[in-house]
């Protein structure tokens, strides 16, 4: 992933010399376990923990692979330089590459999920404080980009909420899936290592063993994870949006923070974009171009192939890489989102009352007229709204028809804009009620 959508934490857990650190690690617990069966001797696995502090050399080891074109191999061989050549003589004893490389993916996976789960987090506690923030600020709801009727800007945020939290649940499973093990040798029969081996390394690398592996983990796992990480990224996507839209020159009910000395473009002065957004949406397409390619790595060849580790070698990073930054991104423009009430007051009242169409829609059927006939009547007096720029409680009072089924009062009472925010406080004891925050 290029730096600059990539932040240094993330980063780390996919540099080689993280990657190197997993392998050591894995082999070191391995040559425990076997010295504790009476596999190899316990000498040599105390020989092993030698390079406990070794920083290992990662160009070496790209030197050595450039000979044996086997990059297990090739960490071996340097290991073995560290430790001795005698003494590593039993390092990987009955295991194949795809023990070390597979748990080492899963560790990397399980690592980065805990990062996201704490970005997660953030993008929540943001949320939360501005829908309580503007729980009882009324703006204009929308449907096909059209006004529909009066909702409030905290039903917006606490939506978003909900639907982040059920994206972090979602990521709390994926990373229970993802969490396995697999120390089992050859097309995974364990015919040259005890399964004691491998629920040693998984304990001490923080896994679970895998119940059944070939000589690959199952990819299943792998898909749900980066499953759960487009979805994820597609919420993101919606809050997005809605702030693009908001922040429309025809619109502006709320807009990115334009920090001192930020320029919009460089041919315009005026211009406040919501680049941060915009650069967001971008960003999910990112993400979720790892979805596909996880899902096709799931049907491998028998026991072993390795048509998914170049695919996983550029998807694990970049998809997590830019999503640990996207979430972040997301954060700081929630936190600091400029939000202009008097704009959505008045945005909601650019049609003059119009709004409030079933409100009068529903009033006429309960008052006896037919459905057809009440939705006539309505729409008639709402199209010169529309089309006249009319005040639509004026013209439902000039309406003869109209009046002869509801007085007065009755048409003025429904232009009561808190009839549509009565409900706002069960919503949100409905959203925040478990708050894991």
């Amino acid at each position: 992933m290029i730096p600059r959508y990539a932040r240094p934490e993330m980063v780390a857990i996919w540099s080689p010399e993280t990657k190197f650190r997993i392998w050591y690690e894995i082999e070191a617990h391995a040559c425990d376990a076997q010295a504790d069966l009476g596999v190899i001797p316990r000498e040599n696995a105390d020989a092993v923990w030698k390079a406990k502090d070794v920083e290992f050399d990662v160009a070496r080891i790209d030197e050595i692979e450039a000979v044996t074109k086997h990059d297990v191999i090739a960490f071996l061989t340097h290991l073995a330089e560290h430790v001795g050549s005698d003494e590593a003589r039993f390092v990987h004893q009955g295991m194949t590459s795809s023990d070390v490389l597979d748990t080492t993916l899963n560790v990397q996976l399980v690592r980065a999920a805990d990062i996201l789960l704490a970005d997660m987090d953030r993008v929540l506690a943001a949320l939360k404080k501005r829908a309580y923030e503007h729980k009882d600020t009324v703006r204009i709801g929308r449907s096909h980009g059209i006004h529909a009727e009066p909702t409030t800007m905290g039903l917006t945020f606490a939506r978003f909420y909900a639907e982040m939290a059920r994206g972090k649940a979602r990521l709390e499973r994926a990373r229970d899936e993802v969490a396995t093990g697999a120390i089992s040798g050859a097309v995974g029969t364990f015919a040259n290592i005890d399964p004691a081996v491998e629920d040693h390394v998984c304990s001490k690398m923080g896994l679970r063993p895998e119940p059944i592996s070939t000589q690959v983990i199952p990819r299943d796992r792998h898909a749900m994870f980066f499953a759960t990480l487009g979805v994820i990224a597609s919420s993101i996507e919606n809050v997005a949006i809605e702030i693009r839209h908001m922040q429309r020159t025809e619109v502006l009910e709320a807009e990115e923070f334009f920090s001192p000395g930020q320029k919009g473009s460089s041919a315009m002065p005026h211009k406040r974009n919501p680049v941060l957004t915009e650069n967001l949406t971008g960003l999910a397409r990112l993400v979720r171009m790892a979805v596909i390619p996880a899902m096709e790595n799931v049907a491998l060849w028998h026991e072993r192939d390795i048509s998914h580790s170049s695919v996983e070698r550029g998807i694990a990073p970049d998809a997590t890489i830019t999503l640990d930054f996207a979430l972040n991104r997301l954060a700081g423009v929630i936190d600091k989102l400029v939000v202009y009430p008097e704009t959505m007051l008045a945005n909601m009242n650019k049609f003059k009352g119009l709004v409030m169409s079933q409100r009068v829609l529903l009033a006429l059927t309960q008052a006896g007229t037919s459905r057809e006939d009440a939705y006539r009547l309505v729409q008639r007096n709402a199209m010169k709204v529309w089309e006249q720029g009319k005040d639509f409680k004026e013209e439902l009072l000039a309406d003869a028809e109209v009046t002869a089924a509801l007085t007065p009062e009755q048409i003025e009472e429904k232009f009561d804009l808190g009839y549509h925010t009565k409900h706002v406080d069960t919503i949100f004891a409905r959203v925040f009620e478990n708050d894991p925050l």
